[in-house]
């Protein structure tokens, strides 16, 4: 890793390196809060969780081969080089700023309230027509997972996307100063984690942190058909860049038409010039999702056609949109997460599915003391659509089943309290031919009912 010597790193964070003279000037071969993945030449990083102090696994990454550990307390009988620091999770962040500042690397920063992993996956799907590109990996969008992140980078790379999750003010500024963002996109400004940030202003604040440590001559993508992102018309000097559907923007989707669960048609203006795609993943956010990438490669240089190419390369990831064939069942693995944009976006695609229309939905998590009104609010406009069962699980959504009723559609609904009733009752619920939506915030681990789903159909 360039310029990742013992020596550097513990000037980087601030340590006391502990170790053979002659080390000091050894580059790590990589970083690792695994002890399992920690071999020849690793650096390991102790850190201590709410379960597990990963400082009892320090003897087994010595005798694994690791070149140095980073770590709280001094080893006893250390087998190898160690650096001593006050707190080995901010060493990391300090660490990962430093090897930042190495690399001649491009970073595109993604945030926003819903839709940055689509909107990571789609960016990085286009920009890899052109460059390497090295992507953010599930879920490591915070403060541990953007360093280790920026720690899977070599000099090879051209291009980094990084997600970037926050739900605290001061999160997305730490995250920033990190990633030093040469372009930052910003998907939405939407109801999520109000319990720590307020309301929508609040948010807008706490996202727009991302631009604290954005390159001088960086770009801004932002989404123009958002009413808090679209007042944004200068930061730092730099004009945004927006894309949008609803309104007139440089960057725009016409013409779009949806083929099902398939993916849904556009056409896509830059400008004056203009390129018909299909987009392999359903949803009319899926169409904002391809103008950000559309934004990004444009900003990078890169033409139409290879824009083009990218976005129907596109492939969806477990737990988002993820199409499941299962015994002539189709189940549309969404629960991942869930919020009331989120959750209506991916109900107004399941309206457009073939067969019968089946939602199996969850409580929708950090809503703050508007929780039951956001449950009501969707509970609503479920009841509105053109959906067959709806199976409600969970304490907060018995508030959405309710309200689900009250729209008078004749919708069947069931409700379950809890998510083991629930894994036993739906399997005898779903019929051949069904499309089935399963969708709630991550926390309920709806991810065993497209288990029991998938495997009972088989």
């Amino acid at each position: 890793m360039k310029n990742l010597t013992l020596e550097h790193i513990a000037q980087a964070c601030g340590g006391q390196y502990v170790g053979p003279e002659e080390d000091r000037c050894r580059e790590v071969r990589d970083i690792t809060t695994d002890s399992r993945k920690a071999g020849e030449g690793s650096l390991f990083v102790a850190i201590v969780g709410e379960r597990v102090d990963a400082h009892r696994f320090i003897p087994s990454v010595y005798e694994q081969g690791a070149l140095c550990v980073l770590c709280e307390k001094a080893p006893e009988q250390a087998a190898g080089a160690y650096i001593l620091v006050d707190s080995t999770l901010q060493a990391v962040k300090e660490i990962a700023e430093f090897y930042r500042q190495q690399l001649n690397v491009k970073v595109v920063g993604i945030t926003g309230s819903v839709g940055k992993t689509s909107t990571k996956e789609i960016i990085a799907s286009v920009l890899s027509e052109k460059y390497r590109v090295l992507k953010t990996l599930g879920n490591f969008n915070n403060e541990l997972g953007v360093p280790l992140t920026i720690f899977r980078l070599r000099e090879e790379d051209e291009v980094a996307v990084l997600e970037m999750g926050i739900n605290h003010f001061g999160e997305m500024h730490r995250l920033a100063k990190m990633a030093r963002p040469d372009l930052c996109v910003i998907t939405n400004i939407g109801q999520c984690h109000l319990e720590f940030l307020g309301d929508r202003d609040g948010v807008l604040r706490a996202k727009s942190e991302i631009f604290d440590f954005i390159a001088p001559d960086g770009k801004i993508i932002l989404n123009g058909d958002d009413d808090k992102l679209s007042q944004l018309t200068s930061v730092k000097g730099i004009t945004p860049r927006f894309f949008g559907i609803e309104t007139e923007r440089e960057i725009r989707a016409e013409q779009i038409e949806s083929v099902g669960l398939k993916g849904v048609k556009c056409r896509i203006f830059v400008g004056e010039e203009s390129f018909e795609v299909t987009i392999p993943i359903p949803g009319y956010h899926m169409v904002l999702n391809a103008l950000a990438a559309t934004a990004v490669g444009i900003s990078m240089g890169m033409t139409p056609e290879e824009i083009r190419r990218g976005i129907e390369k596109l492939q969806s990831l477990a737990g988002r949109f993820h199409i499941l064939e299962a015994d002539g069942v189709t189940v549309v693995d969404d629960c991942y997460n869930a919020n009331p944009v989120s959750m209506k976006a991916s109900l107004g695609v399941l309206e457009q599915a073939l067969g019968r229309k089946v939602a199996i939905l969850g409580d929708m998590a950090e809503l703050g003391d508007r929780e039951r009104e956001f449950h009501e609010e969707v509970g609503r406009y479920v009841g509105g659509l053109d959906i067959q069962l709806c199976i409600c699980v969970g304490s907060l959504s018995r508030y959405l089943a309710e309200a689900a009723k009250s729209a008078g559609s004749g919708m069947e609904i069931r409700e379950f309290d809890t998510l083991e009733e629930a894994l036993e009752k739906i399997p005898g619920l779903i019929r051949t031919g069904d499309s089935v939506l399963v969708k709630a915030s991550h926390s309920m681990h709806f991810e065993k009912i497209v288990d029991v789903l998938t495997q009972s159909k088989k």
